[in-house]
Order: structure tokens, then sequence, then C-alpha cells
């Protein structure tokens, strides 16, 4: 993507009521006056509020709101440039249940509040398979303790992944730690019994891998305390 498209996305996000883009000094600062109120003073409602961390072009989050309108959702990710398609697309469909804030995973815990968040999903992270990106595995220890901090008691995370590796890693992380695995299949378009909100919603790049017969896996699991 040419720089000033970017430009004129950056631009153009400023303008959409449902796109949030602090600064890293905000953010860390605890300047984020929805932390904690997500739901009383944007969404205006009591709804069930869902993350999507590392949402890209935002078409999981879209896809989701869209699927099931009485729940809340919020894409996170870096790049404003790419969830700039999700927003635009929210707000000309009129979808007023999904927002994006652009703002790096590790600093979740200072844009909500502690029990604030019901679930989370993780779709395509990048699977870092290199051992010494290991810290950078969204499903690693350290995510997890974070996700954790912001999840309800009996909120849930679902990891869509086309990497068997990422799969692999976290189904090992999991049953390591003692955390409750509540579903696993490592190729959800070919098994039978694939919840149906995996399946239904399909991402650019997912469309892609399905192409060339790339298996999709999917992990639904709870954190332990």
């Amino acid at each position: 993507m040419g720089s000033k498209n970017k430009l004129k996305r950056f631009r153009e996000n400023e303008t959409f009521q449902n796109v949030f883009q602090p600064t890293r000094e905000e953010v860390v600062g605890d300047l984020m006056p929805l932390k904690g109120k997500w739901n009383s003073d944007f969404f205006k409602n009591d709804n069930p509020l869902v993350l999507e961390l590392g949402c890209g072009k935002g078409e999981y989050s879209v896809g989701l709101a869209e699927k099931y309108p009485d729940k809340n959702f919020i894409g996170i990710d870096i790049k404003g440039a790419r969830f700039w398609r999700g927003a635009k697309t929210a707000v000309e469909d009129g979808l007023h249940n999904v927002a994006f804030v652009r703002t790096q995973i590790e600093l979740i815990n200072h844009i909500f509040a502690e029990n604030e968040v019901d679930e989370i999903w993780i779709t395509f992270p990048d699977p870092q398979i290199k051992y010494k990106r290991t810290k950078h595995r969204m499903t690693n220890s350290e995510f997890l303790k974070l996700y954790k901090k912001i999840l309800k008691k009996d909120g849930v995370v679902n990891l869509k992944t086309d990497s068997e590796f990422m799969h692999g890693y976290t189904l090992g992380l999991l049953h390591g730690e003692g955390h409750e695995v509540l579903y696993a299949n490592h190729n959800v378009y070919k098994n039978e019994g694939s919840p149906e909100v995996v399946t239904s919603i399909q991402t650019f790049y997912e469309k892609q891998y399905l192409e060339i017969n790339k298996a999709i896996t999917y992990i639904r699991f709870k954190i332990k305390d």
C-alpha cells in the first residue's frame, strides 16, 4: 500500500466515531476515559463485550458483529491503515456494536478494566516460530496472564489459526499449565462438529488458505485462576 493511501486512511479513521487511536503515553498513563465503561459510555448497553486481538482488516470483528447483534465487539490492532476497512464497512452498514482501537496487544490492560471482557478472539496471529520470538506469541504464558486480568470469571479465549505449529504450541502450553481446553479441532472444515461461528466467517487470507487446502485449526479455552 502506498504512503498516500495510508495517509488517506489515517485521516479517514480520525472521522470515524467507532475508531479510537490513543497515543502510547495516553494508554500507559491510564488516560483512556472508556476503560471500565465501554458498555455504559460507548455501546450504551449491557451486552457481552468481545475483543478480537490482532484484528487486521477487521473482517472477523465485523462478521461477528453482523452475526451477533446482541454482543459488542472491539477489534485491536497497531496498524490503523489495516482496520480502516473494517471500520469503514461498519459505518457504511450501520453496525453500532463494533469498534476499533489502535494500540499494542500488550497494553490492553490499560484499555480495559478487570473483569470487563467476556470473550477474546485471536485470529490468524503470526506464529512467531523462531524460539527467540516466543515472547511475541499471542498465547504464551505472559499474554494469558494479561488476558486473565481483563476477562470475566467465566471468560473464554478462541484461537483460530492456519499454523499447525501455533495450534500445537498453544495446546501443549494449555495442558501443561492446567488451563481448561473446552474444544480443539485441527481441521475445522474437514472434521464434523465444528462450531458454526468458526466456519461461517472467513477472512480474505483464510479463503486463500482454503483454496490450497491448508487446514484451519481452532481452540476454545478458559484460563485458570
